[in-house]
């Protein structure tokens, strides 16, 4: 029953054996958070999936790394890492653009790069791919991740004030603020942002339609449903999100509780791409911006010495050592945003963040691949070096157009 539920409810036109491949993933067994060398079947499903679905690739020789790149965050340094990765791709990714919450990722980091580079033709093919899409999210009633792709057409509206581009994304809003319900799992939190993911997939577009709109109503749906989630999901001990209230009690191999890295970067993103649009006298702007200073101070402790980066489980390094690319990059970007805009200490914080790029950049290979973004998936995982994925690609883009203005 639940294998045909899984082919019927497929979004996008795939073969059925990648649709096999997604269902093998689904229904395999959890597998216990337990330190990993090489991958599960289960992470091999995930893989395989994420490829046959266009959102990435993990070739087995990627060839080697650039060598004329350099980690520092002098702009000029920053806008050539991205611009080799920006460009690498959107020759990969552009024949099979989509409106996931992943490619919403990418197309964000998209925008953010074509300011950040002075180059239109990023911007001018994320108004293609809205033409494209007729400005459409997944869904009439989206849950946050549908609601993702909505970032970047109301940034074009923004910017070109064509109300096309926003008409459909706002009547979705309309309709969650007047009651309507997207799907929550059975045993999950009964909340519309019951995962801490959403938190950057869904409350960024309701402060930009406040800002497109000037409708407080907005804000005060982001608001409730913000605190909402925050309530159920963040720990005051230790000022980081668990996942999902699945993840409440459990543990990793060490026995710590399993926060994860891409996890807390989806928050901390979330909150620096949600001030960017509320107004400074808002009731509760610094409520958002204590929880900022509060999970920077975490994840500050928590950085790899060495690598600059943060790990898949971000207090077990021992059983995910390798250093992961997408929640780093998320992080980096909401602390570089945080002192740009004199929310977080430039002295306690630009030294992480100079660690943090320089790592970053470490991680481009000589055609401009990023690497070590771990699949998709809910938790901790093992990937490959060679993993790359849109989103990954998004948040490191993201993160280099607020990194280079640290430097100033």
């Amino acid at each position: 029953m639940r294998v045909h539920m899984i082919f019927t409810s497929l979004k996008s036109p795939i073969s059925r054996l990648e649709a096999v491949v997604l269902a093998v993933y689904l229904l395999a067994p959890a597998v216990a958070l337990a330190q990993q060398s090489s991958v599960t079947p289960k992470q091999e499903a995930s893989i395989q999936g994420d490829i046959a679905r266009h959102f990435g690739s993990v070739p087995a020789n990627p060839g080697p790394k650039a060598k004329h790149l350099s980690g520092s965050i002098r702009p000029r340094a920053v806008r050539k890492a991205m611009r080799k990765v920006a460009n690498w791709e959107l020759k990969q990714a552009q024949p099979y653009f989509g409106r996931n919450w992943t490619w919403g990722t990418l197309y964000a980091g998209f925008m953010a790069a074509s300011d950040s580079l002075h180059d239109a033709r990023y911007r001018n093919t994320m108004e293609l791919m809205g033409k494209g899409f007729h400005w459409q999210l997944r869904s009439k009633v989206p849950v946050a991740d549908d609601q993702c792709i909505g970032q970047t057409y109301t940034e074009l509206y923004l910017q070109n004030h064509k109300p096309i581009e926003i008409k459909a994304t706002q009547e979705a809003l309309d309709r969650l603020e007047a009651g309507a319900e997207a799907h929550i799992p059975a045993n999950q939190a009964q909340i519309p942002w019951w995962w801490c993911d959403s938190l950057f997939m869904g409350p960024p577009v309701w402060s930009r339609m406040y800002a497109s709109t000037h409708d407080a109503k907005y804000l005060t749906y982001l608001n409730e449903h913000w605190w909402q989630t925050s309530k159920t999901l963040y720990s005051p001990q230790w000022h980081l999100f668990y996942r999902d209230v699945t993840y409440l009690h459990a543990t990793g191999p060490n026995g710590q509780p399993v926060f994860w890295s891409r996890g807390e970067g989806w928050v901390m993103a979330g909150l620096v791409r949600t001030l960017e649009y509320i107004p400074q006298d808002y009731p509760t702007r610094g409520k958002f911006e204590t929880q900022l200073r509060q999970m920077a101070a975490e994840v500050a402790t928590l950085q790899d010495a060495k690598s600059g980066l943060w790990h898949a489980n971000l207090l077990d390094a021992a059983a995910y050592p390798r250093p992961e690319t997408s929640g780093s990059a998320l992080m980096t970007y909401a602390l570089a945003w945080g002192v740009n805009h004199g929310v977080l200490s430039r002295a306690r914080y630009e030294p992480v963040i100079r660690r943090a790029w320089r790592g970053l950049v470490k991680q481009i290979y000589v055609d401009g691949r990023l690497g070590n973004i771990q699949q998709t998936g809910v938790a901790p995982a093992y990937y490959r070096r060679s993993s790359s994925f849109n989103y990954g690609v998004g948040a490191f883009l993201l993160a280099g157009s607020q990194v280079m203005k640290v430097s100033h």
